[in-house]
């Protein structure tokens, strides 16, 4: 008779997680693994499969949590360019800890189809999100007329990109926070 898991699937890949977020893919071992998730290998392989399928759940787990997080960040505020400040003011805020979606594409491009869909469909809700918002800041006239919502979105992702690899470069808060300044002011 096979035994109940004792662990929390969410919890261990939250920790899995967190390795990933700090080694990558490459950088990471089966042990460095097991140890946070605080897991036997041979569980690690029941529940999640081999090193690859745990990678790609975790970014999965990762762009869904970061990519709610950053919808309700926009939600927060009653006019739009604010809920606009508030996510690019959450962005600079956890720009230190890493980002695993950034450092997925960094690390693959788009050589692994798998993760390429994960990162796309993370990118397809947040994209409708911030279009909607800067559509309604449009309308408030609180961003530019002559910005296309699409534009301002794919700039305001590359923004975010800059501003987290700027962060694990070792840039500063006060860096950080005058590149965030900076994204906004670019679409006013």
């Amino acid at each position: 008779m096979a035994r109940p898991k004792e662990f929390d699937r969410d919890e261990a890949l939250d920790a899995a997680i967190g390795v990933f977020r700090e080694h990558g893919f490459e950088g990471t071992s089966t042990d460095m693994l097991v140890r946070a998730m605080k897991i036997g290998r041979q569980s690690l392989y029941d529940t999640f499969g081999d090193k690859w399928q745990l990678y790609c759940s975790a970014v999965e787990r990762y762009d869904t949590v970061e990519t709610q997080a950053h919808i309700e960040t926009l939600r927060s505020q009653k006019q739009a360019i604010a809920g606009l400040r508030a996510m690019v003011d959450r962005v600079v805020a956890e720009a230190h800890h890493g980002c695993l979606g950034v450092n997925s594409t960094c690390e693959f491009g788009q050589t692994r189809p798998e993760l390429s869909r994960i990162h796309l469909a993370a990118d397809h809700r947040l994209t409708a999100a911030i279009v909607g918002h800067v559509s309604r800041a449009k309308i408030d006239g609180d961003i530019s007329s002559e910005i296309l919502p699409e534009d301002a979105s794919r700039f305001l992702m590359a923004a975010f990109a800059g501003i987290r690899i700027a962060a694990r470069g070792g840039a500063d808060d006060h860096h950080l926070q005058t590149l965030g300044r900076l994204a906004i002011r670019a679409l006013q």
